[in-house]
């Protein structure tokens, strides 16, 4: 049996030893290359969409306001910030004791009016005697005993009787009606004093408290109503394009994300003073854990137009340099490459020259990334289409 050669062996043992160092040195590198999230570029539809600015706005509001002037009574006071009233509910009273004691005094004088006048034949009285009287002298003319001219006197007297007595009556039922108008006046001063809602709404505001005084039509506490409005605002440039009906992607800021879907139901002919920008008024999908609340602001993307695209990225992967580019990922390597995009929408944007589908590229932590680099992928599915789902 041959003996080993000792050298043979050693190199042997060597070349195992370099083949291990060399793996473990490429394990290392590859290892230590940066991590990009990478995505395919898609072949879909894409959309020209117009962005804006969102504020839910109540339908309408008003001041709660009492038309009378008084003290706010402890009793039936029901306002406090954010209750939900319907409309007929009794919100609060103005303490009416001074009114009920004027109605009561009314009251009375109304009565003691009628009654002087159910009882009062004063009048009637004098009238039948000047009557009796007069009659007498009728007689004595017709025998030639009281001259013509004596009872043309006397008749003009009892004329001017019959006159007083009926006026006094007509003063006395334009008392009585007075007093019945003075009453149905005080009634009504008291109706008033009681402060109602108009309309289903909630409380928004309350600027008055029981044992406040208020003046005359002061306003107590304000209302808007349960209805909701979501008010867009677009730019003058993107105004001509927008027409009801049109689709579009909502986000509320408390909302974070989260992406709903809204349609226009009205172009409002007149632009914000301020800001000279259109104002829409959108429909908008939402459900009970995420409500629409007044004063909550958002943005919108309007879908006004859309084809068929051979190229689609999502809108983070773009960057700006000499034009937009990409990051465009080979073998292991990063290149950069610009391009040309078309529409452009919430999270993704149309690519016309520089890139085919199914090619892929880098779509997070762009800044990190340098031409030729050398990088370990991790594959996402594209979400570029996420604000159209």
């Amino acid at each position: 049996m041959p003996a080993s050669n000792p050298s043979s062996n050693i190199g042997v043992k060597l070349l195992l030893v370099a083949v291990v160092v060399g793996a473990a040195a490429y394990l290392v590198t590859r290892n230590l290359r940066p991590v990009a999230y990478v995505e395919e570029v898609i072949s879909a539809d894409a959309v020209d969409a117009r962005p804006g600015s969102l504020t839910v706005i109540p339908e309408y509001s008003m001041e709660l306001k009492s038309a009378e002037g008084g003290r706010l009574a402890t009793s039936d006071f029901k306002l406090k910030p954010g209750a939900e009233v319907k409309a007929g509910d009794v919100l609060a009273r103005l303490d009416p004791q001074d009114l009920l004691l004027e109605i009561e005094k009314d009251t009375n004088d109304s009565q003691a009016a009628k009654e002087r006048f159910e009882k009062d034949h004063t009048g009637e009285l004098e009238l039948e005697s000047a009557l009796v009287v007069l009659e007498n002298y009728r007689r004595l003319n017709k025998m030639g005993s009281y001259p013509a001219a004596d009872l043309a006197a006397q008749e003009r007297s009892y004329l001017s009787l019959q006159q007083k007595v009926e006026l006094k009556r007509i003063d006395s039922r334009h008392e009585i009606e007075n007093y019945s108008n003075a009453l149905k006046i005080a009634k009504h001063r008291l109706e008033k004093m009681t402060i109602t809602a108009t309309f289903d709404a909630v409380v928004a505001t309350v600027y008055k408290h029981p044992g406040d005084l208020i003046a005359p039509a002061e306003a107590v506490a304000s209302l808007i109503t349960k209805n909701k409005i979501v008010e867009g605002k677009i730019s003058e440039q993107d105004f001509a394009k927008v027409k009801v009906g049109d689709e579009a992607t909502v986000t509320f800021i408390p909302y974070g994300a989260f992406e709903f879907s809204g349609k226009i139901i009205q172009i409002l002919p007149t632009a914000d003073p301020e800001t000279q920008r259109h104002i829409v008024y959108m429909e908008v999908k939402t459900d009970a854990s995420q409500p629409l609340v007044p004063g909550i602001n958002g943005e919108m993307s309007i879908i006004v137009d859309s084809h068929k695209a051979k190229a689609v990225v999502p809108r983070r992967a773009l960057f700006s340099h000499n034009g937009d580019a990409v990051w465009v990922v080979k073998n292991g390597a990063i290149e950069e490459r610009h391009v040309k995009r078309g529409f452009i929408w919430a999270s993704g944007a149309e690519i016309t020259e520089g890139l085919d589908s199914g090619e892929q590229i880098i779509v997070d932590e762009l800044e990190k990334f340098h031409d030729g680099d050398k990088i370990s992928i991790k594959m996402m599915p594209s979400d570029a289409l996420k604000a159209r789902k």
